[in-house]
C-alpha cells in the first residue's frame, strides 16, 4: 500500500489535523443522532395513536424484485432490516479497514487499552443480562447488550460530551470496532439455526473475489459494489444475517494513501489538461485523480451521508416503534427481559469498559489517549450504552415471541435515555471536579519558537509565523509539494518560516536525514541541506548524505563526524518532543502563530490563516525574545 512512503500525510487524521473533515463528521453525527431520536419519537407516536393500523400496514407490504425466474421478495420491513442496514454495516467495516490499514489503528500499542476495555463491555454486559435471564427463550436475548450503535453514541459524544473531544472520539471508536466485529459474529454464528450450502459458497467466492480485486489493484468502484450485493444476496439465500456480508465485504475493501508516484501522475496529466482541455486529457486527467483516493475513501465519501441521513433513521423508525397502550408498558416494566437490557447496558458498558480500561493502565499495559482523561472515558463508557441499533436488530433475531422482543424493544429506548443522562452527568462531574474538560490534543506551540536554536528563514519581527513539523521522507510536506515556497513568495518579508523535525516511524530513514540537516547547520547550510533532502527523498542512505555534503560544498570529514554526534540526535529528539507537546501527530503539521493549524494545508488555504493571524496577536504568540 505505499505506507511507508505516504503514511505521513494523514497518520493524524483523527488527531492533529482533523481539522474540516472532523468538524464535517462531527456535525453528520450529532445530525444523525438528532434524526434518530425524532425517527423513533414519531415510530412510539405513531404505533400508539389511532393510525397505529397503517404503521403495522406499512412494513408489512411487500416488495419484489425479479430478473426472469430470479427474484427477491420481502415485506418493507425486512428490506430495512437484511438490505439497507447491509450498507449500514458496509460502512462500518469500510472504517475498520481504513483504521488498519493507514489510520488510528496502525499502531498496534494504541489498540491494547481500548481492547481491554472493549472486551469488559462485552463480557459484563452479557452476564448482567444472563445473571436476571438465566433460562428460557429469554437467556437467548444476551447479544442484545453487546453491541453499540457507533453512530448514536458519536452523534450524543457531540452533543453532550466536552466541547473538543477528537481523542476521546478516537479511543471509542477504536473500542466500537471491536463492539462492531464481535456483535456481528454473533448474529452470525448465535442466531442462525439453517445454513444453506450452495448460497454461501458464492458468497463466500464473491468476497475472495474482493480480496482478489485488491490484490490486482483495481481502481474502480464498480467491481467491488458487483461484488458486494452478489454477496448479499447469496448470504440471504445461504440463511445468514446479511449484516455479515456487509461487514466482512467492508473490511476486505482496500485503504491505502496516496502514493508519490500516484500524485505525479495526477498532476503531470492536470498539467497537460491545462494546456490543451481536450475531452479526452479530461477523461485520463479525472481517472488519475479518482486512482490516488483508495476504493475504500471514496466509497465511504459517498455512502456516509444516506447512511446517516436516510438509512439509520429509517431503521429506527422501522423497528422502534413498539405499542405500549393496553397495559403493555407496566408489563414490560416487570419484564426481567426489560431490566436485564436496561441493567447489562447502562451498568455493564460503564462499568466493564471503565473497569477494563482501569485495569489496563494500573497494569501498564497501554496508556490512554493524550489529553483523555478517567472521566473521559467513564463518560464515554456511559455512552456506550447507546446499544440502538445493533441492538435492535439482534432483538429482531433473538426472539420469537412477540411479547419478549416488546420488552427488549422498551428497555433498549430506556437504555438510550439513561446512557446519554449518565454519560452528560459524568462528563460534568469530570468537567467540574477532575478539570477534565477537552479531551482533544494541544493545540499551542510548545515551547515557543526559539530564533537561538530553531532554523527561522526571515526575520524575526516578521509580521507573521509559520512553523512545520516535517519528516524528510513525507512527499507531503511543504517543501516536498511547493507549498512552501508559494507563501513564501506570496508574504515576502511579511513572513517567518519556522521547521521542526518530527522522523516518523514507519519512515526508517527520516531521522538520519533529519540529523543530516542539522550537521549542514554547523557549517552554515542547514536550508541548502533541507531544499537537497527533500529532492533526493528516495535516497537517504548514509552513503548519499555525505554525497550532498560534497556537492553542498560542506566539509564532508567534519559532516560525518558531526552525523555521529549524540547532541544533534538529541535536538531532533527534543523536537519530536516538542511536536508531541504541541498536539503535532504526524507531518505535515502547521502552526500559525502558536496555534496548530487543522484542516487543508495547501498553500491558498495557509496563506488566508496567516493573513487572518495578521489581523490580530496570533502571529506573536510564537516569539521568544532574545534577551
Amino acid at each position: 500500500m505505499g505506507k511507508q512512503q505516504t503514511q505521513c500525510r494523514r497518520d493524524e487524521d483523527l488527531t492533529g489535523q482533523l481539522g474540516t473533515r472532523l468538524r464535517h463528521f462531527m456535525h453528520l453525527e450529532s445530525t444523525s443522532a438528532t434524526l434518530l431520536v425524532i425517527a423513533s419519537l414519531l415510530a412510539l407516536a405513531w404505533a400508539n395513536s389511532p393510525w397505529s393500523h397503517g404503521y403495522e400496514h406499512l412494513w408489512e407490504t411487500v416488495f419484489s424484485v425479479r430478473f426472469g425466474d430470479v427474484g427477491l421478495s420481502m415485506d418493507l420491513h425486512h428490506w430495512v432490516n437484511d438490505g439497507l442496514m447491509v450498507v449500514f454495516f458496509f460502512v462500518v467495516g469500510l472504517e475498520v479497514r481504513r483504521e488498519l490499514a493507514v489510520g488510528e489503528l496502525t499502531d498496534r500499542r494504541r489498540m491494547v487499552v481500548p481492547l481491554i476495555a472493549g472486551a469488559g463491555g462485552l463480557l459484563l454486559p452479557a452476564m448482567i443480562y444472563l445473571l436476571l435471564n438465566p433460562s428460557g427463550e429469554a437467556a437467548r436475548g444476551w447479544g442484545i447488550v453487546i453491541g453499540t450503535d457507533t453512530a448514536f453514541l458519536l452523534g450524543m459524544l457531540a452533543l453532550v460530551g466536552p466541547a473538543v473531544s477528537t481523542q476521546l472520539r478516537i479511543f471509542l471508536l477504536t473500542l466500537t470496532v471491536i463492539d462492531d466485529i464481535v456483535a456481528v459474529s454473533v448474529i452470525g454464528v448465535a442466531y442462525t439455526e439453517n445454513l444453506e450450502v450452495g448460497p454461501l459458497v458464492v458468497a463466500g467466492l464473491a468476497l475472495i473475489g474482493i480480496f482478489v480485486l485488491d490484490r490486482v489493484k483495481v481502481w474502480r468502484a464498480g467491481p467491488y459494489v458487483l461484488l458486494v450485493l452478489i454477496a448479499w444476496v447469496a448470504t440471504l439465500g445461504a440463511g445468514l444475517h446479511a449484516s455479515i456480508a456487509g461487514m466482512l465485504a467492508g473490511l476486505l475493501v482496500p485503504a491505502a494513501e496516496p502514493t508519490r508516484a500516484q500524485m505525479e501522475v495526477a498532476t503531470s496529466r492536470f498539467r497537460a489538461f491545462r494546456q490543451s482541455p481536450l475531452p479526452t486529457l479530461q477523461r485520463e486527467t479525472r481517472d488519475e485523480l479518482t486512482r490516488t483516493i483508495s476504493v475504500n475513501e471514496r466509497l465511504q465519501e459517498t455512502l456516509h451521508v444516506p447512511t446517516s441521513y436516510l438509512i439509520v433513521p429509517v431503521f429506527a423508525l422501522a423497528n422502534a416503534g413498539v405499542d405500549l397502550r393496553n397495559g403493555v408498558l407496566g408489563e414490560a416494566l416487570r419484564s426481567p427481559v426489560t431490566w436485564g437490557v436496561v441493567a447489562g447496558l447502562v451498568l455493564g458498558k460503564t462499568l466493564g469498559i471503565g473497569g477494563g480500561a482501569l485495569v489496563a493502565t494500573r497494569l501498564r499495559l497501554g496508556r490512554l489517549p493524550q489529553g483523555v482523561g478517567g472521566g473521559h472515558v467513564l463518560g464515554g463508557a456511559a455512552l456506550s450504552g447507546i446499544g440502538f441499533t445493533v441492538a435492535l436488530l439482534i432483538t429482531t433475531l433473538a426472539f420469537d415471541s412477540e411479547t419478549l422482543q416488546r420488552d427488549a424493544i422498551v428497555g433498549v429506548l430506556i437504555s438510550v435515555v439513561l446512557a446519554s443522562a449518565l454519560g452528560w452527568v459524568i462528563f460534568q462531574v469530570a468537567a467540574r471536579f477532575l478539570g477534565q474538560r477537552d479531551a482533544a490534543l494541544p493545540k499551542l506551540l510548545s515551547p515557543p519558537v526559539d530564533p537561538e536554536r530553531d532554523h527561522v528563514y526571515g526575520a524575526e519581527d516578521a509580521e507573521v509565523t509559520l512553523v512545520e513539523y516535517l519528516d524528510y521522507e513525507c512527499p507531503f510536506c511543504a517543501r516536498a509539494t511547493g507549498t512552501a515556497n508559494e507563501v513564501r513568495d506570496y508574504f515576502g518579508p511579511r513572513i517567518r518560516y519556522v521547521v521542526r523535525h518530527l522522523p516518523l516511524t514507519q519512515h526508517p530513514h527520516a531521522e538520519l536525514a533529519a540529523v543530516a540537516a542539522e550537521a549542514a547547520a554547523r557549517q552554515g547550510k542547514f536550508w541548502e541541506m533541507h531544499k537537497h533532502l527533500f529532492e533526493h527523498q528516495n535516497e537517504l542512505e548514509h552513503q548519499d548524505l555525505a554525497g550532498y555534503a560534497g556537492v553542498l560544498g560542506l566539509d564532508v570529514e567534519q559532516f560525518l563526524r558531526d552525523l555521529e554526534d549524540p547532541a544533534l540526535a538529541e535536538h531532533v529528539r527534543e523536537d519530536m518532543a516538542s511536536a508531541n507537546a504541541s498536539g503535532a501527530r504526524g507531518t505535515p503539521t502547521f502552526f500559525v502563530g502558536s496555534h496548530r493549524h487543522e484542516g487543508r494545508y495547501d498553500a491558498r488555504t495557509l496563506i488566508a490563516a496567516l493573513e487572518r493571524s495578521a489581523t490580530g496577536e496570533t502571529a506573536r504568540l510564537g516569539i521568544r525574545s532574545r534577551r
